[in-house]
């Protein structure tokens, strides 16, 4: 630490006591002014003489003030001004004992705002000077009578100075922690997306071959001792719904340990042009499937791509979970206007998932559809069965302005 530095923090640790140094410094350079007076009003040359016994008390009055200087900063630039307007009315000649009011002026400047600054400093600098010119033994016009206005002046205008710059440095240091608070909030929502969005991601890869591959085992188990042609079908479609499981997971588990920005994956993420394969493990499973689509030549950005695509592979995983053996279901995709409709019907008669269940898959199609801001509705029919409507913009904004993909 340097000198300086050190200086200021014991300054700051202890302002009392470097108040009591200041006014006896500034006690000094009253006491030794108050002993050299000019030898003519045009001259240049000094001479020695002896100050009053008056003019030393009002110095020691006013250099014991300036050590409250800054717990009653008004108060103590009165009472050094009324020893200033006495010295001016009394003192022949006359002892600097308004260098205390000078001093206890800029406290006040530094230390309030500044309106109070302006009518504390005329103030001062009227009561001053017109006493000292008013009723001192100086003509009106004497130097001694204008340099009480200089000095109080410069006293105010280097206080609001300093307080200025006080203000300035202060207002840079909360910026910038608040710039600091602002990228560590960023950094922390960031983190939760991508968490939300992790979760998501595996949910939807995970929870749909597992899906299958429980429908498949079941069929194996149950078709195992009178039809082994069939259980071995169901055993083949396990082996190629978990082998799409482990390659879905390996590729999401290789980007999240990559260091640094991961590279472009050499897969394409799944879209609508593969809704055909999707709906072909369904129906392997023994689910009714029909498609229905009116979005040819439609071109959808990456993010809206895909979430159409988990949107339907959720919709139907829980059709296969929850709507039971014999159910069907029907899947829309349509271009209306600048959206994109994707409809998901079942006729089952089993309980769906709820989104205050336990089940996270309505979720994450609310937080998808949310992400691209477009609208979700689910729900029972009328007379049986679940529905999943999403609509989607074609050309996806979101409020960051930022691709979600």
């Amino acid at each position: 630490m340097s000198t300086l530095a050190r200086a200021r923090s014991q300054a700051k640790a202890h302002p009392l006591a470097m108040d009591a140094v200041l006014a006896t410094a500034v006690l000094v350079c009253m006491v030794a002014g108050s002993f050299v007076e000019p030898r003519h009003r045009d001259s240049v040359s000094w001479v020695l003489r002896t100050p009053d016994p008056l003019s030393l008390l009002l110095m020691t009055l006013g250099a014991a003030a300036l050590v409250f200087r800054r717990r009653a900063p008004m108060t103590v630039l009165a009472v050094t001004g009324a020893l200033s307007v006495i010295e001016s009315v009394t003192g022949d000649p006359r002892a600097p004992v308004a260098m205390s009011a000078v001093i206890a002026l800029y406290t006040v400047a530094s230390t309030t705002d500044r309106p109070t600054t302006w009518r504390v400093g005329l103030l001062t600098m009227t009561v001053l000077t017109g006493a000292a010119m008013a009723a001192g033994p100086l003509p009106w016009y004497a130097q001694e009578n204008l340099g009480i206005f200089a000095w109080t002046g410069i006293g105010a205008t280097a206080g609001d100075a300093v307080r200025s710059r006080r203000a300035f440095v202060q207002a840079i240091r909360e910026r910038a922690e608040k710039a600091e608070r602002t990228r560590e909030e960023e950094a922390r929502r960031r983190v939760a997306e991508e968490r939300l969005r992790i979760a998501r991601d595996l949910h939807d890869v995970v929870a749909h071959h597992i899906a299958l591959v429980n429908v498949q085992a079941g069929v194996a188990a149950h078709v195992m001792d009178k039809r082994p042609d069939q259980a071995k079908e169901a055993l083949a479609h396990v082996r190629e719904a978990s082998r799409s499981a482990l390659n879905e997971l390996r590729a999401t588990v290789g980007l999240l340990r990559q260091s640094g920005d991961p590279e472009a994956p050499t897969e394409p993420a799944p879209g609508l042009d593969r809704l055909d394969e999707l709906t072909g493990t369904f129906r392997s499973a023994g689910l009714h499937i029909e498609v229905a689509r009116a979005d040819q030549g439609t071109s959808l950005p990456a993010a809206v791509d895909l979430a159409a695509y988990r949107i339907i592979q959720e919709a139907l995983t829980n059709v296969q979970k929850h709507a039971g053996p014999q159910a069907k279901a029907e899947v829309s995709v349509v271009r209306v206007g600048p959206n994109i409709e994707i409809t998901v019907l079942d006729d089952g008669s089993g309980e769906h998932e709820t989104q205050d269940g336990g089940g996270h898959g309505l979720l994450g199609m609310r937080e998808r559809v949310t992400a691209l801001r477009g609208t979700l509705t689910t729900g029972p029919r009328y007379g049986g069965g679940f529905r999943v409507h999403a609509i989607l913009p074609v050309k996806n904004r979101t409020p960051t302005g930022e691709d979600p993909a």
